[in-house]
């Protein structure tokens, strides 16, 4: 099934349980990797993700379908996120690395890429993330939503309930405070 989110949604809606499932297999991962900012303990990481297609499953009715669906989610998803830290007092956004040191964000690799060039990918990508655990909370989270996820800057305000100017300035910071730390 190689439907849009609104063709799911509509179809889901009209009784295809099927296309709720291909919302929730096209968006797993990226949401997974989304929560895996605010929270790194898995098995907190498992649940929140999963009440967050919950949340979605129960409220798909309600969605606007002039907006996008991934806004949509994403945003239960943060929304779920700070209920949960609410809840346990946890500082969000601690690192990047589980506790065998393992980074869950790497993407996978294209095998048709060069071994060296994949060795010095990597050492970028650590590099990168060492320097990214110095930012504040609120830079980090933006750009990595930004370049990451591929949110607009306008999606990222609406996400994170803050207005556009705001989400722009600290877009612009965070690259600032990024770049002068490289060099």
């Amino acid at each position: 099934m190689d439907c849009n989110d609104n063709d799911l949604i509509e179809n889901f809606l009209a009784g295809d349980d099927s296309a709720f499932s291909e919302l929730v297999k096209k968006y797993l991962k990226p949401v997974y990797n989304f929560l895996y900012h605010f929270v790194t303990d898995r098995e907190a990481l498992d649940d929140i993700t999963q009440e967050t297609f919950i949340k979605a499953w129960k409220n798909i009715g309600k969605f606007d379908q002039e907006k996008k669906f991934k806004t949509w989610i994403f945003t239960i998803a943060k929304n779920t996120a700070y209920d949960w830290l609410k809840k346990k007092k946890t500082i969000p956004f601690s690192n990047f690395t589980d506790e065998e040191g393992n980074n869950k964000l790497d993407n996978i690799g294209d095998e048709s890429i060069l071994s060296d060039e994949l060795l010095i990918r990597a050492d970028s990508a650590k590099i990168l993330e060492e320097k990214l655990k110095v930012l504040p909370d609120i830079y980090r989270i933006i750009l990595i939503m930004h370049y990451k996820e591929d949110f607009s800057l306008q999606e990222i305000a609406k996400i994170l309930g803050k207005p556009y100017n705001t989400i722009k300035s600290q877009h612009q910071r965070g690259l600032k405070i990024l770049k002068d730390t490289f060099f």
